[in-house]
């Protein structure tokens, strides 16, 4: 039987966000943690590369062009990625807000005063921790 090479995806996090710098900044974290980041600064981009890429996070500005059109993004990237996680920076963290988060399938929500350090040792450690395991039944073919 000929070897097989074990393949082996990157993880990749999709960034979605306006302001450059603050992209940038969000890079840098997540590639030194292991990530490709991928980048997107408007929402066409975004579509685009949610249909090139397996993603496993996505930090979503919830404001990109104009107030709340973020919102719908994570809501889509929800239902393309159902297993990652999707974190939508917000500019506060009302009950509107949430309910916003909540109704678009978003992972959590932080506020815009947050420093991508903070926003990624969140995503870390909500990542490392394992979803409790589905037991299913089996039934044996005899």
């Amino acid at each position: 039987m000929p070897n097989r090479r074990s393949y082996q995806r990157d993880r990749k996090v999709l960034l979605v966000h306006s302001d450059m710098a603050v992209v940038m900044q969000f890079h840098t974290t997540f590639s030194a943690n292991g990530y490709v980041p991928i980048i997107a600064r408007d929402l066409p981009s975004a579509l685009l590369a949610m249909t090139q890429h397996f993603f496993e996070v996505a930090v979503i500005s919830s404001q990109i062009n104009e107030p709340g059109d973020g919102w719908p993004l994570g809501g889509v990237f929800r239902l393309v990625f159902p297993r990652a996680f999707v974190a939508a920076i917000a500019p506060d963290d009302t009950v509107q807000t949430l309910q916003t988060a909540i109704n678009n399938g978003v992972s959590q929500v932080f506020e815009m005063r947050q420093t991508p350090e903070q926003i990624m040792t969140s995503v870390m450690t909500e990542l490392s921790v394992a979803p409790p395991t589905e037991k299913r039944a089996s039934r044996r073919i005899q």
